[in-house]
Order: structure tokens, then C-alpha cells, then sequence
């Protein structure tokens, strides 16, 4: 289409003129005597915008059907750019100031595609095809490897291709992906098993991104949305801003006074809007700060201008009212009207301007690898209120566990049929502790006396590592993590400062080859309720807790009653619901054997730590099974350790509608495997 496409836009209160508002951000680069922005306009619709956010306010809708682009011209001409397309949203424009990536559907039956046009609307082409809904798509500078014949540019985006649910099971998880600009070397980049959304690049070649971090158990089970950074090629995936303010931090941008500057809520609308709040660049963690408390405002997608100032859109509180385009200064707190049209929400503004490429980088990734490889330097380097109780000697083993997404297709069966509360399932109360993703074991190698360790492990699957103690309990847990193949991907310590500088020492891990975790999936353990927890429970615990008056029914005959029994143990503790800060139910913490009293009365002590919630509330008053009773063996005992840090699952590692995983025996040869 052409620039032909002019709509007059309504005058708004006192709204100012476009050249006037933004003529400071141009003032750093002559020759740009004014600047147009780009931005999306969204019908109303007040049905969704009344539903709030999804997977209980952690995550906005998805939002963009109707959508379409338009130019605001420094004289105040509006243009409509994505008139050929049915919906069009969330535009980026290019370093040249020329050319603008947005996400479109031509029709509405369309997958959403990654399209780029001229700033005038012309020259439209299609860069993705076939990978899934793609969204938010941003411009990345040059990517090289050592064998590559010159740099090549890509582009970033939000996509849906690979299928899989996220662990809430509410919708269907999104992940960064990368492609060229002619769309081919389509490649993942984040595999976290719930969502990452909003990719920004800022200029030194890194990627911020919003990362829903659904495993942080403290924060009720719906976790938190933070944010990260990654490289470009996916490597290097690393926690960016702190745990200040907000339970969710979303929508990043990077001004160039060294500020990020992102979205903040503890629970959102549709749109995910909330207000906003800052870190430097130089201390991420250490520098949050509030921008805006304001009851009367939210706010929506901020981008950078050159004066330090972000554009931003921003709409009334509560679900009345659309949004419009404002300015925002950070050191003052000012805000002054660009444009609002009461027809439509205007999100997701631009300036269609030149600026600075961001550094390229390079890359060690290499497709023709299955593996890559984690090291730490000293797992005892910690955060102070653990490292502080760490004494030498306590860390034993590091457990390293697989996470197992759920296909889209298989979500039906998987989160309907659970004997779980949160999803569904016979018998489950609605109050419920909800499940977790499915998990198995890659193994579990030895922590060298120095704190240090270093593993083999399959390249692009979500894991998450877990140091032991003597009795194989979890003492530190971290969130999914990856490695990209042929990356070699190291940290100091287990959730140290990332201002620590390392000590310049060669650890005793790299001193041997990595232990390989990576028997085929066929031989990897996993640990369920519905195969393993059932038999302990029915020869050594059922003949005690046989009484449903009691509160702990945990008779296993006949087989429905299994049902029974698991529901029974996760039981919510009585004034703490499932998604309050502490999550734990009567008898155990999924995720966390430590702090369970379960697991207390099978070892005989409170086995929490002085950083948990539960250090120093008391002991069992007896163990299980009481002495005169068949006891529980030693691996009994790990057993039941490693179901509840694997998170209490149902059935976890078991293939949808195929048959149960291998038993434990299967995968004892195995490399680097108890």
C-alpha cells in the first residue's frame, strides 16, 4: 500500500503538536528537524477488557486482533500503514530509521507472522512463515561465529512454534525465537518452561527479556515475572533486575541515561499495564526504584527517546477508558500528552528516527552439538543469609533434574486427568497446592571439597540444579536454566552476588572431564506418586493412616483410593491458601523436602534451615513408621526426599497415553547416575 492512507485524528483536550513535543529528542542528531512515531492502535473491547489478566493475573491476554498501524507525522497527519492487513501490532523500527518489523495477520484465520515495510507503508514482505504466532518482534544487530564469511543481521521475536503448554497449564508458552532477515536460521532461544515475552535490545548487543519464573514457591505458585538477560544466539541466560517492588516486571526498554525502565504490577488487566520503575544499567540489582504511584494511572509499553525521556502509553485505572501516548521524564516524574484517541487504545509507540546500531557478537553456538556444558566455581558462594550457614562439608551431591513440557495437544489429558486440586481431576478440591511440570532425573555427581562441580548435559532442555546435603535433601534450588550446543556456561557460586569477581584459584571440577548426564530419555528416572510414593505408602504408612477422620487417609485399596491418598498429603494447611507467600500444605512443601514435615518425621528432626520459614517451629513428636513397624529402607527414604524436591508430582516423567517410564533399576549404569 501507499502513504495515501491519511485519517484525521480527533483533537484530545490539549493535545500538543507532535514536532513541538518530541523536537528535544531530535536535537542530538542534526538533519532531523522533527520526528514521525509509529504506534498500534487496538479496537475496544470492553468483553476482554473485563476478563483480566490470564493464569491468575501473572500474564496479559493475548491482545492485537483488529489492530493496526499508524504514522503520526511531526504536523499532526495521521497515516495508516497496515491497511492490506486484517491485524497488526507492536512495531520496531530499524536502525536506519527506515524500515519497521511488526507482527500481522492478513486475514483473521492467519497464523501471526513477522512482516517489515518501509516507513511509509510500502515494500511489505513476510519474514516468518510456519513458526508458529509470532509477536513483539525487535531488530538485533549483527550475529558472527569464528567460520562465518562476514556478520549477518537478525531479527528477535515472541513465538508459540514449539507446542507446549506452560506450567500453569493455561495457555500455550511462548519463547524467544531469532531468524535473518530473510526469515531462514529460525532458532530458539529461551527454553523456560512458562512464558518469556518482551525482548528488548539494548546497546551493548544483550537482550532484555520479561521471564515468568513460575517455580519461586516463596512467591505463591504462580511465581513471579522477571526479568533476564540474554546473548543474542540464546547463551548466557542470567537474572537481571532484582527482587524489589512488584511480584511482575515486564515490558523493559534501555534509555540512554542508563536507565531500564519497565512496567510493574503484582497482579495484571489484560494488557499487563501497571507502573513503572527503574534500575541502572551499571546495578541492576541494586538500584530499583519506583518512577509512578499513581491510583488515578496505569501504564503500557515504554520506549526510549533520545533525551532520556520514554514515550509511553498510559490509560485510566481500573477497566474504563483507553489508552493514549505520553511522555515521561524519569529524573522529574513529568508527564505531558503526545496524542489520544478515545476510538482506541495507541500503544506501543516508536520514533521513526535513526539510531545507533547496538555491538554486535559473536557466537559459539553449533547446531552438529547435542551437549553443552554448565561448570560453578564454589557452590558455597551464596546469598549472605545462606552462605552464612553453610559450613564446609555440608554440600554433598548436586541432583541435576530435566523439566518436561507438556505438548498443546496433550494439555487435555495431562492437566484434566491429575488427581491435582489446581487442575482438575477426581476428587481434587479447588483450594488445592496446583502441580508442577514433569520432571526426571539426569543425574546426581559429587560436589568436590572446593564447592565446585561442572556437568555435560543435553543442549536446549529446560533443567534446573539442586545441591544436596548428607541425607540428599535439597538445600538450594535454582530456576530453569539451559544450555546452548557447543556453549560452556559458567557461575561463580549457587545465587551469589553477580558483582563478585571470582577468586583466582583453579577449582578441583575442571581439573577432570565433566561428568556426561545424558542417557537417551528413555533411561532417565523419574520420580512419581502414582509409580513409586504408591508402593512405600501402601506396605509401610497406609496401615497407620487409615482413618479419614484423622485428616491423613492415605489407604491405598482399591485403586481408586490411590486418588485418595495423594490428595490426603497435599491437603492446604488450614488458613494458608495455595497461592499465599510460603506455599506448603500439612504434611510437605513441593519443591522442598527440607521444610516438610513429612520428611521430618521419616528422619527424625525438623530438617529446615535457618533461611527457611519453618527453622525453629518445632519437631516431629514421633517418626514414621513408629518403632515396632516394618521402617522405611534407606532408599525408601531417598525416595520420598527426591518425590517432594521434584515437586510432589502425580505422575511426573510418564508419557501421555503410553506406557509408565522405566523403574528406578533401569538407568543404574548409567554415567554420573546414583
Amino acid at each position: 500500500m501507499s502513504d495515501a492512507g491519511r485519517i484525521s485524528p480527533p483533537v484530545v483536550g490539549a493535545m500538543l503538536a507532535v514536532a513541538a513535543s518530541l523536537a528535544a529528542a531530535s536535537a542530538a542528531e542534526p538533519g532531523v528537524p522533527g520526528v514521525p512515531i509509529v504506534f498500534t492502535q487496538l479496537p475496544v473491547a470492553p468483553e476482554k477488557e473485563r476478563t483480566g489478566g490470564r493464569a491468575g493475573g501473572a500474564l496479559p491476554q493475548d491482545y492485537g486482533e483488529g489492530g493496526r498501524l499508524v504514522r503520526l507525522d511531526p504536523e499532526g497527519g495521521l497515516h495508516l500503514l497496515s491497511g492490506d492487513f486484517q491485524s497488526a501490532c507492536g512495531a520496531d523500527v530499524s536502525f536506519d530509521g527506515q524500515r519497521l518489523l511488526f507482527a500481522g495477520k492478513r486475514h483473521a484465520g492467519d497464523a501471526w507472522d513477522i512482516w517489515e515495510m518501509q516507513m511509509d507503508g510500502t515494500g511489505v514482505r513476510q519474514i516468518t512463515r510456519n513458526a508458529g504466532n509470532c509477536r513483539s518482534p525487535a531488530y538485533q544487530a549483527t550475529l558472527y561465529t569464528i567460520v562465518s564469511n562476514e556478520p549477518w543481521y537478525q531479527i528477535m521475536f515472541v513465538s508459540d512454534a514449539a507446542g507446549e503448554m506452560n506450567e500453569y497449564g493455561a495457555s500455550t508458552a511462548t519463547s524467544i525465537y531469532s531468524c535473518k532477515l530473510d526469515g531462514s536460521g529460525l532458532r530458539r532461544l529461551t527454553f523456560n518452561l512458562s512464558d518469556d515475552l518482551d525482548p528488548f535490545l539494548m546497546q551493548d548487543g544483550r537482550v532484555l527479556l520479561a521471564s515468568w519464573q513460575r517455580m519461586d514457591l516463596r512467591r505463591g505458585y504462580e511465581g513471579r515475572v522477571a526479568l533476564f538477560d540474554i546473548n543474542t544466539d540464546g547463551t548466557d541466560y542470567a537474572f537481571y533486575a532484582g527482587t524489589q517492588g512488584a511480584r511482575i516486571k515486564q515490558m523493559p526498554c534501555a534509555t540512554r541515561e542508563g536507565l531500564v525502565i519497565f512496567v510493574e504490577a503484582d497482579r495484571v488487566d489484560w494488557d499487563g499495564a501497571g507502573q513503572l520503575a527503574a534500575v541502572t544499567q551499571r546495578r541492576p540489582l541494586y538500584s530499583y526504584r519506583k518512577l509512578t504511584n499513581d491510583p488515578a494511572w496505569v501504564y503500557h509499553s515504554p520506549a526510549p527517546l533520545r533525551d532520556g525521556e520514554v514515550l509511553v502509553a498510559r490509560r485510566p485505572a481500573g477497566r474504563e477508558g483507553t489508552h493514549g501516548l505520553c511522555r515521561y521524564n524519569p529524573r522529574t516524574g513529568a508527564v505531558q500528552t503526545v496524542f489520544d484517541d478515545p476510538a482506541w487504545h495507541d500503544v506501543h509507540a516508536r520514533v521513526l528516527a535513526p539510531r545507533p546500531e547496538a555491538d554486535g557478537r559473536s557466537s559459539v553456538v553449533n547446531e552438529e552439538y547435542a551437549t553443552g556444558k554448565l561448570y560453578c566455581l564454589n557452590a558455597y558462594q551464596s546469598e549472605p543469609q545462606v552462605q552464612a550457614h553453610l559450613r564446609p562439608g555440608v554440600l554433598r551431591q548436586l541432583r541435576v533434574i530435566e523439566g518436561l513440557a507438556v505438548p498443546a495437544t496433550d494439555a487435555g489429558a495431562y492437566f484434566g486427568a491429575r488427581p491435582n486440586g489446581a487442575l482438575g481431576g477426581p476428587g481434587a478440591r479447588t483450594d488445592a497446592l496446583p502441580g508442577m511440570a514433569a520432571r526426571r532425573l539426569l543425574g546426581v555427581v559429587a560436589v568436590e571439597e572446593d564447592g565446585s562441580f561442572q556437568i555435560e548435559v543435553p543442549a536446549d532442555t529446560p533443567i534446573q540444579l539442586q545441591v544436596l546435603d548428607e541425607d540428599g535433601l535439597a538445600l538450594q534450588s535454582c530456576g530453569w536454566i539451559w544450555v546452548k550446543p557447543k556453549e560452556s556456561r559458567g557461575c561463580i557460586g549457587c545465587h551469589e552476588d553477580p558483582e563478585l569477581a571470582p577468586e583466582n584459584r583453579f577449582v578441583a571440577a575442571l581439573s577432570q572431564p565433566a561428568p556426561r548426564l545424558t542417557l537417551p530419555p528413555e533411561r532417565r528416572r523419574s520420580v512419581s506418586f502414582q509409580r513409586d510414593m504408591m508402593l512405600i505408602v501402601n506396605g509401610k504408612c497406609a496401615g497407620c493412616h487409615n482413618d479419614a477422620s484423622s485428616g491423613l487417609d492415605l489407604r491405598a485399596d482399591p485403586v481408586e483410593a490411590f486418588n485418595r491418598a495423594y490428595l490426603s498429603l497435599l491437603a492446604v494447611q488450614d488458613g494458608v491458601g495455595a497461592g499465599d507467600t510460603g506455599v506448603r500444605s500439612r504434611y510437605l512443601t513441593p519443591g522442598e523436602a527440607r521444610s516438610s514435615p513429612l520428611v521430618w518425621r521419616i528422619l527424625g528432626r525438623n530438617t529446615s534451615r535457618p533461611w527457611d520459614a519453618s527453622f525453629g517451629c518445632g519437631g516431629p513428636s514421633g517418626v514414621c513408621p513408629p518403632p515396632g513397624a516394618a521402617p522405611l529402607t534407606p532408599e525408601e527414604k531417598l525416595t520420598i526426599i527426591e518425590w517432594v524436591d521434584l515437586g510432589a508430582c502425580w505422575s511426573a516423567g510418564q508419557s501421555l497415553g503410553g506406557t509408565p517410564p522405566p523403574s528406578p533399576a533401569a538407568d543404574n549404569g548409567g554415567e554420573g547416575h546414583r
